[in-house]
């Protein structure tokens, strides 16, 4: 069987985005119509879907407002659609965080709120606590970014430092119950990481917090410090009585879209094998140990015989060295292009499922056995571009960037390897 590469690993990409629709999630978590009123709100890059596909679904009134991503947003007739930046916050997701408070103030216990969570509701959902400016939590979102820190780590500061997240939002709506349906894009799906858990409370303390800035050495301002150390940025703990009614359902994960992944390249032809849906670790680091499995099935058809398609999914995370271009996927492909250089028959593609990567358009990459070469006949320094961060550009010289556009959905990512 001879399968063109690119073609194949994007409908590989596409059987797990689907996996993920919200149109085919959302109808079967529904929750029962309450004596009150029906409000809905959400923070994410697939809110916006969500929304849509809730109304499409409801037969009964309600009202709300949703944040999304710049572009990422969908036709509603009564959810109001806000967008704001990501992932650096701005001054129209500070708006949109004082919307959302407003629509849930002032419920009874007969209201019921809808709230619809998907990844990258803490860039969108900026509400700064005690004394802390929107430059104050700006700064924290970029220190976040620049560390290095896992996506768990990154959530225990940040719902420290605001006045919506860390179950706060659910504890605003309180006496109304809450169902939070949730789109997971957190390794190990725990629903209280996505978003930071606007709607969902955890159980990391200000020690954690402080803890996790020392371990990972993230480098805040001593007023986020001051304010971290002390009792005001206490968040709400699972225990508090104000959540005993609420309740969370993960609708959609990296697991289910991962498995439908596999399903289509069997329906192709192809046996798949899954690492892990949650890997995480530096993405250059991953996409070289991936590339050492890839080269030793090539070569000794071992540990998985070829043909194989080879699948993870997680949130692996980039420590800034440079200035360049580029996301956690691009970053990944590149380091993984470099392992494979020269090896035949082994193509990949590595993207994030909500259809961005870092701050561009594109999802993702795709490389192979010949990527290097090319983008060294470009004039090209693969291992240069990779050490500042800039595997955008490398990709782009070579015209292999994946850029399927906004999805309306966001599982985290998916790295998809073909070993013909």
């Amino acid at each position: 069987m001879t399968l063109d590469p690119k073609p194949f690993l994007t409908s590989i990409f596409d059987a797990a985005v689907a996996a993920a629709d919200p149109e085919r999630t959302i109808r079967d978590h529904l929750p029962e119509k309450p004596k009150g009123r029906t409000v809905v709100i959400g923070a994410g890059k697939g809110s916006a879907q969500m929304a849509a596909a809730f109304e499409n679904a409801w037969d009964g009134p309600l009202e709300g407002a949703v944040v999304t991503r710049y572009g990422f947003s969908a036709p509603c007739e009564r959810i109001k659609i806000l967008e704001a930046s990501h992932p650096v916050p701005d001054a129209a997701g500070l708006d949109a965080s004082r919307a959302l408070l407003n629509a849930v103030s002032g419920l009874s216990e007969n209201d019921l709120v809808i709230a619809l969570i998907s990844g990258g509701g803490s860039a969108l959902l900026p509400f700064p606590a005690g004394d802390l400016t929107l430059e104050d939590e700006i700064g924290v979102n970029e220190a976040l970014l620049a560390s290095g820190a896992p996506i768990s780590a990154m959530n225990a500061v940040r719902k420290h430092v605001s006045g919506i997240k860390g179950g706060r939002l659910a504890q605003a709506a309180w006496p109304a119950r809450v169902v939070s349906l949730v789109v997971s894009d957190i390794p190990g799906d725990n629903p209280a990481l996505v978003a930071s858990g606007p709607t969902v409370p955890d159980t990391a303390t200000r020690a954690d917090a402080l803890r996790l800035i020392e371990t990972y050495r993230i480098a805040l301002p001593e007023k986020v410090l001051e304010h971290i150390r002390s009792e005001a940025s206490a968040a709400p703990l699972p225990s508090d009585g104000r959540f005993a009614r609420n309740e969370v359902r993960v609708i959609a994960s990296a697991a289910v879209s991962l498995e439908a992944a596999a399903a289509e390249a069997r329906r192709q032809g192809v046996e798949s094998v899954i690492l892990s849906d949650s890997i995480e670790g530096e993405a250059r680091d991953v996409g070289s140990v991936h590339a050492a499995i890839a080269r030793e099935v090539a070569s000794r058809d071992r540990p998985f015989r070829k043909p194989v398609l080879i699948l993870s999914g997680g949130e692996t995370t980039v420590t800034l060295r440079g200035k360049g271009k580029g996301g956690r996927n691009s970053e990944f492909l590149l380091a993984f292009a470099i392992g494979i250089d020269g090896v035949d028959g082994i193509s990949a593609l590595a993207a994030d499922t909500d259809g961005i990567d870092g701050s561009e358009d594109n999802a993702g990459a795709f490389a192979d056995g010949r990527t290097v070469a090319r983008m060294r006949a470009n004039g090209i320094d693969a291992k240069a571009k990779l050490a500042g961060n800039d595997a955008w550009t490398a990709f782009r010289s070579v015209e292999d960037l994946f850029a399927p556009g906004p999805t309306g959905t966001n599982v985290n990512d998916l790295r998809a390897i073909l070993i013909s």
